[in-house]
């Protein structure tokens, strides 16, 4: 135990999308994790937080990082959780997100952290075969299959189902939040009911955690999968 702790004392993170829900969940739980030194928000807004591990990048366009490449270097995983809603977009908006940004992000990442692990939040019912009907599960299979291929030290997707929102956490989308305003107070049911499809934005930060540290014995985690890293580790 010594050893593991002493071996992961000073990991740094890199993270997209920390304030959209999922986001937020997973810049709490490394701001907690005594094993994270620092984290590096880059995004179009700043979070709103202080805490002496984070440090924030904001900036309009997400496409070219050139002009901040000198601080990218030295850390050891990313954790994109960066995404739009499919809703009311066609597939070539949706996909200059989803797709372009994201492998536009990760080869820099690569060029410049060739020992990192990278983490990419796609969801429950990507299409791998990229040939499904679904428009936004083609295109999430698309990205994760491109991701799979760079030259990171190791390149996981995660999969969740269901997120449940904890500590004060919400959703910026509107729709989304009727969602949960409605169907939140009734997660204890549905996590008794469906343990496989429904996890947290703590369980998730966990897990994404536990993962950049010591690895996972498949390149894609479904929920359960999720789940049981999180108790667990991996």
């Amino acid at each position: 135990m010594q050893d593991r702790v002493k071996r992961w004392s000073h990991v740094k993170v890199i993270l997209f999308g920390a304030t959209g829900m999922v986001g937020q969940g997973v810049l709490r739980e490394c701001l907690v994790d005594p094993e994270v030194e620092s984290v590096l928000t880059i995004g179009r807004n700043a979070t709103a937080q202080r805490h002496e591990k984070l440090h924030e990048i904001v900036r309009n366009d997400l496409y070219d990082l050139s002009a901040i490449e000198g601080r990218l270097s030295g850390y050891d995983a990313c954790f994109f959780c960066l995404g739009v809603s499919a809703v009311g977009r066609d597939e070539e908006a949706y996909r200059r997100v989803s797709y372009d940004l994201t492998i536009s992000v990760a080869r820099t990442l690569a060029r410049l952290n060739p020992a990192m692990t990278f983490i990419y939040v796609s969801g429950s019912g990507t299409d791998s075969t990229e040939r499904g009907r679904a428009m936004w599960a083609r295109v999430k299979g698309k990205t994760e299959n491109a991701l799979l291929q760079m030259p990171f030290k190791a390149v996981y997707m995660f999969r969740p189902g269901y997120i449940q929102p904890l500590h004060g956490i919400r959703t910026k989308t509107k729709w989304y939040a009727a969602v949960y305003a409605m169907i939140g107070p009734f997660y204890p049911l549905w996590k008794l009911l469906f343990p496989n499809y429904v996890t947290t934005t703590e369980c998730l930060g966990r897990a994404m955690l536990n993962v950049a540290k010591r690895g996972a014995p498949k390149a894609v985690l479904e929920n359960r999968d999720i789940s049981k890293v999180c108790r667990d580790g991996s």
